[in-house]
């Protein structure tokens, strides 16, 4: 039997449905990779854990006010321990709703608390029309993570809105069945996440319906107000605070990667030499090097969450351009070192685990798909962190 969360927050039960999760996909990973997709199945597990409520706001049946930066990172990196492609869906289905809280209080009370799924995509691709009190949504979007089994997408434009100064970015929300799906997910890592493109012809998205992201992300004000400011979501800089689950997601890979090469390294025995390889002084160094990455891959994203921790006990709803810049530094380092664990470990191991459906081959893959997102980029964000650091600009978006 499921457990089920309701009311209060169970973090162990939340724990222990999120590895749930986590062994389903494992045992399905050849299915999603084929199908582009997790299961039914795995997405209705989400749901029943509520993964969806983990961050919304209290007044609207979420959980915020009970979770915690450290909670949320064993909940990712639980699932992603087991499948990096259902820890990055357990994180987007659970963050996603986040800007949602931000928006207009009409489009929060249509949208959250309802358990379904909210997918998105921020690069400003589409094309607005001016149709009475509405508008008119047109364009193609890619990398739609979570589009199979989501209710709802927030889709990026450039326009004006009525208050506008000048044209700006906004997210503009809209059903997923005003939408058409373009089957073009055929990735190199992470085929589970679902994340095909998006075609909208001319939907129609009501005012209260578009966030702009644009002020959000330079201001932290909440649209439309009516919130509750001691709500944590509320109390921390938006961005910084939604990629806060990338280097969760690296780092429950990473440790997978390491689990499995000392496995291998037990067992493994050297035809032509004919020795064990755990006897092997090559192998003990690179077990060693591999655990020290990994603890600096931890206390990176300890450090991150540290930081956050201390934004939100401040209230600290924007950030220097060198502040934002170092936490996406952190999460271009984070990214980095996750792949060179597994360049490492498959490397030392060989042949033998490069077959397709091996977990490493598996695992490896999925680190190095996650390194090339443009949320942590390790050459991109060192060179804006360096540059804020001698008083240039940050990031647009990260």
């Amino acid at each position: 039997m499921t457990q089920q969360l309701t009311g209060k927050l169970d973090k162990e039960a939340l724990l222990a449905k999120a590895a749930e999760v986590g062994q389903l996909a494992e045992s399905q990973a050849m299915e999603a990779e084929k199908n582009t997709r997790i299961s039914d199945e795995v997405a209705q597990l989400m749901k029943d854990g509520e993964f969806s409520k983990l961050w919304v706001p209290e007044r609207y049946g979420g959980y915020s006010k009970q979770m915690d930066l450290w909670t949320y990172k064993e909940f990712v990196r639980t699932v992603s321990r087991h499948n990096m492609a259902a820890g990055w869906l357990a994180y987007f289905y659970s963050i996603h709703e986040v800007w949602v809280a931000q928006m207009n209080p009409q489009a929060r009370e249509e949208i959250l608390g309802h358990g379904g799924f909210v997918a998105d995509v921020v690069a400003p691709l589409g094309k607005v029309e001016k149709d009475g009190d509405d508008y008119r949504l047109y364009g193609q979007w890619n990398y739609a993570s979570g589009l199979p089994h989501s209710d709802w997408i927030g889709l990026s434009a450039i326009m004006e809105l009525p208050d506008s100064t000048e044209t700006e970015v906004c997210l503009l929300t809209l059903p997923v069945s005003d939408c058409t799906f373009v089957e073009n997910w055929d990735s190199l890592g992470v085929r589970g996440t679902g994340s095909h493109g998006v075609i909208v012809d001319g939907a129609k998205v009501p005012l209260h319906m578009i966030l702009p992201l644009g002020r959000l992300l330079v201001t932290g004000n909440t649209t439309g107000g009516d919130y509750d400011a001691d709500e944590p979501i509320y109390r921390m800089p938006f961005m910084p605070f939604f990629a806060a689950g990338f280097p969760v997601v690296i780092l429950g890979g990473a440790e997978r990667v390491v689990s499995l090469f000392q496995e291998h390294t037990e067992k493994r025995v050297r035809v032509f030499r004919g020795i064990e390889e755990k006897g092997n002084p090559n192998s003990h160094r690179v077990m060693g090097e591999l655990k020290m990455m990994l603890f600096e891959l931890e206390g990176h994203v300890d450090h991150y969450l540290r930081i956050l921790e201390q934004w939100q006990a401040e209230a600290k709803i924007t950030t220097t351009a060198e502040e934002k810049a170092l936490m996406y530094a952190l999460r271009g380092k984070i990214a980095k070192l996750g792949a060179d664990i597994a360049y490492k470990a498959i490397m030392t191991i060989g042949a033998a685990c490069t077959f397709k459906g091996h977990p490493m081959e598996l695992f490896t893959r999925d680190l190095i798909q996650l390194a090339t997102h443009g949320s942590h980029l390790y050459e991109d964000s060192m060179s804006v962190y360096g540059g804020t650091i001698f008083g240039g600009p940050g990031s647009v978006v990260w």
